[in-house]
């Protein structure tokens, strides 16, 4: 009753202070609607459990080689059965390979990607279907049947959730496999698949090379702990017996590429990409919500000091310290819960608009949705915003009555009222330096990537998939089938080039891993381990002038360089000057080293140096020194990627090129037409999604501490008001006020943006020894986010001062 009564009477006191009121809630919701969306966000990434059966138990096991620079280096098919013979504390392995098919039967023919998995690995990943089943012991072996599971989102979103798919045939590359079952919505892990095959729909995985070759490594392996077992034990087992496997086979195990093994949880696995990020919003967010917890302090503050001779009034009339502080809670929980109502209304959508935003770095964002979690953190935020803020005012005693409180409406301000004021200030100055200068290094690293320049031609240049099918053609009719698609596209008006090649530059990057080793004639060394890595790609002629990168030296391919031909190559310069420093390559030998290479087909035979072009890095939009190797598109098929120069617009050939390509083949798949241009932009996508995000919550934050600064400033004139009018009545310049009050407001951001820079820079300090690659802004961040606020903070104080240069002497005289 008695809590009913003093809300009553925090309504009514609210509503004569609605300016102040609405300014509360709103800053408040600001706060609470960043904290709830990003905490719904992060419980739904990093927390919610996976759907997978008893996911506890469930480990990823990764093998790394840091000396080649490489994380996560898959197993062979001989390392997979070490594994199984010798370790006692994981009770099931589970494998799974990606490869890409040409899908034909499911409607438009496409190239899927795919699961290539063995009959045990639906077990141990403890997984259950929503339509037919899933693959089991019996569909594995080479005299298996092709079968097919068509993951969730493949069959809601491409399939329209037709049920009548399950017993269908489909032919995937040059076998075909029945449709068995659908999959349960579940995270895609090691990568988003669109179905997962049998062993026997892949002759790749068939092959002796696959079946025995130790450095033939594409497969990823999951486990599941035997009864009793924890991921330490699993993991120091794990290392045991891979150390023993690297004394068995030395040759497959080069010393310097340092092979290591490692096992985490599957959940920890999934989620170590988003984890960082997430945290990182989950700060900025916090920082928010502090900010706007000072400014909400200090109009509290305010108001309570303007409402000094009310509270001396009740404390003189019998109200106890208790009965005040609970008037002042009522209306705290008044605000901070309309605050938190709005906050919430406020956060459905930006939850939506981060979920898009994480999806980036976490597939499990694809499928968030709300829940009363959400719901429960605005509470929580309100009643903690609420308490803070009811204890912020400082109360009058029972004896003010003989003090200035009751006698005069005129406004003082206690030195300690001023300092409390100032603080809260600052801190808001502070959280908002952090955030600026955190915002400011995510827009610098965007604008250097947008004016990185890649070195050849990306606006008129069309990138379109048409991938090398296998199936009833032979290699010779498939090399017949790119020099028709090639002349007939060149036929086309509007088109000035036409070229195919292996990799669409940023799309396809890391396709062949970190590049293979090789040698030159001439070069002596001591080991085989020690020659360089250099990228492998396959071009047919006239890729060079498509793309506008310049030869160097020697010629380009031409028709001649055809299979059965002499096998001819193209560097690029830094192998030239890596490898014959000061020396002319061309006519010289290379051959590739590397034991991989006679798993894909490629052959170690010597080939001639036929041209030098310029240095292109087709991975990075950074570009860096690559060390590559181009080879005549039709010695070496890989790939299938078109490439068109244009004249006219790339988007407008899209339909003729695609009628074009089907008109010689009607079960081609033609995909993913794309000016290079734009390929570049959806690569930087996250990273201009990462300044947006962090500069919208650095927008907010700089919103909310120039209003409060300038809130400070407006009421410590409000309380200085005879103070001026006498300065001005004894000879003070205007001038001389104004820059005073001015030099109050650069003092507390100064004062603010050197405690933010410091916060900043312990929190970086703690934040590293749990986060990898925590990087600091660098002084240009620094400077410009401090020149940001100190300029932001000169206009915030320009009204506030010229309001006390303008101070009436008469009139400030008579105030009291």
């Amino acid at each position: 009753m008695r809590l009913l009564q003093d809300l009553k009477f925090a309504f009514r006191s609210l509503a004569r202070a609605r300016g102040l009121s609405a300014t509360v809630v709103l800053t408040l919701a600001l706060g609470i609607g960043a904290n709830a969306a990003i905490f719904s966000l992060v419980r739904g990434v990093l927390l919610r459990p996976l759907v997978n059966r008893d996911e506890s138990r469930l480990i990823y096991i990764q093998q790394s080689a840091p000396g080649n620079g490489v994380e996560n280096v898959a197993f062979s098919v001989p390392e997979i059965a070490d594994f199984r013979g010798r370790v006692k504390t994981v009770s099931a392995l589970g494998e799974f390979s990606t490869i890409s098919f040409t899908m034909v039967g499911a409607g438009e023919p496409r190239v899927v990607r795919a699961g290539v998995v063995d009959g045990s690995y639906f077990d141990v990943m403890g997984l259950h279907p929503v339509l037919g089943r899933l693959l089991n012991a019996g569909d594995d072996g080479p005299n298996a049947s092709g079968a097919a599971v068509l993951t969730h989102r493949f069959w809601t979103t491409g399939l329209r959730s037709d049920p009548g798919v399950i017993g269908s045939t489909i032919r995937l590359g040059n076998r075909s496999a029945v449709i068995v079952g659908v999959l349960e919505p579940s995270v895609p892990y090691p990568a988003e698949t669109e179905l997962i095959a049998n062993v026997v729909t892949s002759p790749h995985h068939l092959s002796a090379t696959m079946v025995t070759g130790r450095q033939h490594r594409m497969t990823q392996l999951f486990g599941r702990l035997a009864p009793g077992a924890e991921v330490e034990t699993a993991r120091a087992e794990l290392r045991a017996v891979h150390g023993a496997i690297l004394k068995e086979h030395p040759e497959a195990y080069p010393v310097k590429a340092d092979f290591r093994i490692d096992a985490v949880r599957l959940r920890d696995q999934i989620t170590s990409r988003a984890r960082t990020v997430l945290l990182v919003l989950l700060a900025a967010s916090a920082l928010v919500f502090v900010i706007a917890c000072s400014n909400v302090a200090n109009l509290i503050l305010a108001r309570s000091v303007r409402r000094e001779s009310e509270l001396a009034v009740r404390a003189a009339l019998g109200a106890s310290s208790a009965t005040l502080r609970r008037t002042l809670l009522a209306e705290s929980l008044i605000l901070c819960g309309s605050g938190a109502v709005l906050g919430v209304a406020m956060a459905r959508p930006m939850v939506a608009v981060l979920a898009r935003y994480a999806s980036r770095f976490s597939v499990r964002a694809l499928d968030l949705a709300l829940d009363a979690s959400l719901l429960w953190v605005g509470v929580g935020l309100a009643l903690l915003a609420a308490v803070l803020l009811a204890f912020v005012p400082r109360l009058p005693s029972a004896d003010a009555s003989h003090g200035f409180a009751l006698s005069s409406g005129g406004l003082r301000i206690t030195g300690a009222t001023n300092r409390r004021l100032r603080a809260f200030a600052v801190t808001q100055i502070a959280a908002s330096f952090l955030l600026l200068a955190g915002a400011g290094m995510l827009v610098r690293t965007l604008l250097a990537l947008q004016a990185a320049r890649p070195g050849f031609e990306t606006q008129r240049v069309l990138a379109v998939n048409v991938p090398v099918i296998s199936y009833s053609r032979t290699p010779e009719q498939i090399r017949g089938f790119y020099r028709e698609v090639q002349r007939r596209i060149t036929a086309v008006p509007g088109v000035e080039r036409v070229a195919f090649g292996s990799n669409v530059p940023w799309r396809d990057a890391g396709s062949f891993g970190d590049g293979f080793q090789f040698s030159v004639e001439g070069r002596t060394r001591e080991n085989a381990a020690d020659d360089p890595r250099a990228r492998f790609r396959s071009v047919s002629p006239g890729f060079f002038a498509a793309l506008g990168i310049p030869l160097m030296a020697g010629r380009d391919f031409t028709d001649a360089d055809r299979n059965g031909a002499e096998r001819v190559v193209i560097i690029s310069v830094s192998v030239a000057q890596q490898l014959f420093p000061g020396q002319d390559p061309l006519n010289r030998h290379l051959m590739w080293t590397d034991g991989v290479m006679r798993f894909i087909g490629i052959t170690t035979e010597p080939r001639r140096i036929v041209g030098v072009v310029a240095d292109v890095d087709d991975e990075r939009i950074d570009p860096r020194q690559a060390l590559t190797v181009y080879h005549p598109f039709e010695q070496e098929l890989a790939g299938g990627r078109m490439f068109v120069h244009t004249r006219t617009d790339p988007y407008g050939l899209v339909p003729v090129i695609t009628r074009t390509v089907r008109e010689l083949a009607a079960d081609q798949p033609v995909e993913r037409a794309a000016t290079l241009e734009d390929v570049r932009a959806d690569v930087l996508a996250p990273d201009r999604l990462n300044a947006i995000v962090f500069g919208g919550f650095a927008a907010v934050a700089l919103a909310i501490s120039i209003v409060g600064v300038a809130g400070v400033l407006a009421f410590s004139v409000s309380g200085r008001t005879r103070e001026f009018g006498i300065r001005l009545a004894i000879g003070s310049q205007p001038r001389t006020i104004l820059t005073g009050v001015l030099a109050e407001g650069l003092l507390m951001t100064a004062a603010g943006v050197l405690a933010g820079a410091a916060g900043g820079f312990a929190l970086a300090r703690i934040a590293g020894s749990y986060i990898q690659n925590v990087r600091l802004p660098g002084a240009l961040p620094v400077l410009a986010s401090a020149a940001v606020l100190l300029l932001a903070a000169v206009f915030g104080s320009l009204l506030p001062a010229a309001r006390a240069a303008r101070v009436d002497v008469v009139q400030a005289l008579r105030a009291e």
